[in-house]
């Protein structure tokens, strides 16, 4: 009991007399996705210019994908251990549909958003835990049709400051809407952030 009241205490010390700065910055990095709350192999149905395949006629392997991210962040700084960090980004999801019939192609499923997020950063010196609420909005879908066009989540993750204004980190994001029959998306992002530093 001692020691949590020490940590509180030192944790109320830091958000009393840190000051507050604000510092944009931009990230980048690697999307590897794919959809889940599903059996491993399951029917699915996809639409190009030349096919369509029925639900539950064709099965394939639901499999992740590689794609980007790019994004704005604002870094808000209450304390030396806390900050704020609202984020504005363009996010290419997505998965990998491997055919287990021969006689049908696999197909790539590629979903785009324009997303934001609101994320606590939570410092330990260099290091960095971070979490908050995502809204994602639909701008393209490629081989597949959508049955909603906004998907709401938590992303959880951790970075760490290689320079004063270079970093790396590493996330998982997951949906909570079902944005087609009764999967959501999952995506692992890895990546770099640059921050700008202003002026007090």
């Amino acid at each position: 009991m001692k020691k949590i009241i020490s940590l509180l205490a030192i944790m109320i010390s830091g958000l009393s007399f840190a000051q507050v700065t604000f510092n944009p910055g931009i990230r980048i990095g690697a999307n590897i996705s794919h959809f889940s709350d599903g059996p491993a192999h399951q029917a699915w149905n996809y639409t190009d210019s030349n096919h369509y395949y029925y639900y539950g006629y064709n099965t394939f392997d639901v499999k992740s994908k590689v794609d980007l991210y790019i994004g704005f962040q604002g870094n808000i700084r209450f304390a030396k251990i806390y900050a704020l960090q609202p984020e504005l980004y363009y996010s290419r999801q997505g998965a990998r549909f491997e055919s287990q019939e021969s006689s049908v192609p696999s197909k790539t499923v590629t979903v785009s958003y324009i997303g934001a997020a609101m994320v606590n950063k939570f410092y330990f010196d260099k290091f960095n835990i971070h979490f908050g609420p995502t809204l994602e909005l639909l701008t393209d879908h490629k081989n597949i049709d959508f049955t909603t066009e906004a998907d709401l989540g938590i992303l959880l993750g951790t970075g760490y400051d290689i320079t004063k204004n270079i970093g790396v980190e590493a996330r998982i994001k997951k949906g909570f809407v079902h944005i087609y029959n009764d999967h959501t998306n999952v995506t692992f992002q890895a990546g770099v952030y640059y921050t700008f530093n202003m002026k007090k």
